[in-house]
């Protein structure tokens, strides 16, 4: 039976309660984070951080030799960290994409999907995912409400309909249409049509590979 020579580590808070005069609140902190003097400071140990190890070494007593530790034995918070740039790098891909609807790149699905899968194992204190990650199938946009749109559309109601003769189009603010909007979005049932737009690109793409077939 091999032997491992395993090092393992918990951080214990270190605090201190001292007083310090300032015109505010951010001065008064940034006094309290200057202060190089713990020699009346205390030790936490009701709050501990989780037990990690910190180094791996195969053979009896040989520490700090060349290792490599298996991602779910890092401390939880540093690989969150470490984790962290990953999944704000694809967000502000994501967040370009959706301001010039742009349909996301394959590229960036298949690393966000390996991204969601390392977040989940992170969390579970799981292995890091094994490549590939499968990433989910592409989806597509078959309605979206426009809150331009619905202002033109107010206007052309004001326009004929004598019900609404107290109201101007100006006098509907940002705020009521984008609520209207949110509440359409929430509430009305699209699944019929979606169900039905479903079938037909089931046919179609049918037909299409029915002419693939019988045209070899």
């Amino acid at each position: 039976m091999p032997d491992f020579t395993i090092e393992t580590t918990y951080h214990l808070p270190v605090f201190r309660n001292r007083t310090y005069s300032a015109d505010t609140l951010e001065a008064a902190c940034r006094a309290a984070i200057a202060d190089d003097d713990w020699d009346n400071s205390k030790k936490d140990y009701d709050s501990c951080g989780e037990i990690h190890v910190t180094g791996i070494w195969e053979g009896a007593d040989t520490a700090y030799a060349r290792h490599q530790i298996p991602s779910q034995f890092e401390e939880p918070i540093i690989r969150r960290a470490y984790h962290f740039e990953i999944p704000l790098g694809l967000l502000k891909i994501l967040f370009d994409d959706v301001r010039v609807a742009r349909p996301p790149a394959l590229d960036w699905l298949a690393r966000s999907a390996r991204a969601i899968a390392r977040g989940e194992a992170i969390l579970a204190g799981d292995p890091d995912p094994e490549e590939p990650v499968v990433p989910p199938k592409p989806s597509h946009v078959l309605i979206r409400l426009q809150e331009d749109g619905v202002r033109d559309a107010i206007t052309a109601v004001l326009e004929v309909d004598p019900s609404f003769k107290a109201v101007r189009p100006e006098a509907v603010t940002d705020d009521e249409v984008h609520a209207a909007c949110v509440s359409i979005a929430s509430t009305m049932d699209f699944s019929d049509a979606v169900g039905s737009a479903e079938f037909q690109a089931a046919l179609l793409a049918i037909r299409s590979a029915q002419r693939r077939l019988t045209s070899d």
